[in-house]
């Protein structure tokens, strides 16, 4: 798969963008790597379910760069004393997550018999998705007062976008044929069950949230934990989109929720 190599080089030459940028003024940077649990919501399994939430987990890993706004590296200095160069900085990512999914809730349930039932309770699937974004981070605490104190924490919320590259996967234990008769589509087939499978995968923006901590470790490192919430502009990411007024509950595209834990690397 060539998308994530395009990817690399974007992250890339963002990199080389913010050099240009610390070059002319005077920021720092910060890089690091994160990884931890996600849990993926999509159309696999039930809403709201807990065996769906705690089932349908994998894990994702991450390269992250960070424009520190109070800092020059150049003269080993502090930058002007201002609300945003004290409480603000730009992190730019490279991520990768993947996730198993299966059927889970009342509806795959051992006591159901129907073919619909054991159908669902074939199916099995995955999706792999690459992404590459910004987000603004927000320290209420000053980032100088932080950066000057082994041992101390530094909460933050963050906001942001990216772009990503899905690519999902899925098999049923019935057979060969994922949305043929008798495999995931019960005989005679709807009208309304058609067209609901794509596996091509393909390209979406996110929107991305997230709420953690940063705790300096040694002055020049700190270790972060975060809780990420991704929503994706599609409903094709785990490869399944079932028409929505014909399935009325097929009304959220799909997203995930990301522990991440992290180490960052001050650059001087």
């Amino acid at each position: 798969m060539k998308m994530p190599k395009y990817i690399l080089v974007s992250f890339l030459l963002l990199f080389c963008v913010s050099n240009k940028v610390n070059a002319q003024f005077g920021f720092s940077h910060e890089i690091g790597a994160i990884v931890g649990p996600v849990a993926f919501q999509s159309d696999y399994g039930e809403r709201y379910d807990f065996s769906t939430n705690a089932g349908n987990t994998g894990y994702g890993i991450g390269l992250i760069h960070y424009l520190n706004f109070s800092y020059k590296a150049e003269c080993n200095c502090y930058t002007p004393e201002t609300y945003f160069n004290d409480h603000f900085k730009l992190r730019t990512e490279l991520s990768y997550n993947k996730t198993k999914l299966d059927h889970f809730g009342q509806w795959v349930s051992p006591e159901k018999n129907s073919d619909t039932a054991q159908q669902l309770r074939a199916m099995h699937g995955s999706t792999a998705v690459t992404n590459i974004g910004m987000q603004l981070e927000f320290f209420p605490y000053s980032i100088r007062d932080f950066s000057a104190t082994v041992g101390a924490w530094a909460p933050f919320i963050s906001l942001g976008g990216q772009f990503s590259f899905y690519k999902p996967t899925a098999y049923s234990d019935l057979g060969p044929g994922l949305g043929s008769i008798g495999t995931n589509l019960p005989t005679p087939t709807p009208q309304k069950y058609l067209n609901a499978f794509d596996l091509k995968g393909g390209t979406t923006w996110s929107v991305v949230s997230s709420i953690g901590t940063r705790y300096k470790l040694t002055p020049l490192s700190d270790l972060m934990v975060d809780l990420r919430w991704q929503y994706y502009f599609s409903n094709w990411v785990d490869g399944l989109s079932p028409n929505p007024v014909l399935y009325p509950e097929n009304k959220a595209n799909d997203w995930l929720v990301w522990l991440n834990f992290g180490y960052i690397y001050y650059l001087q």
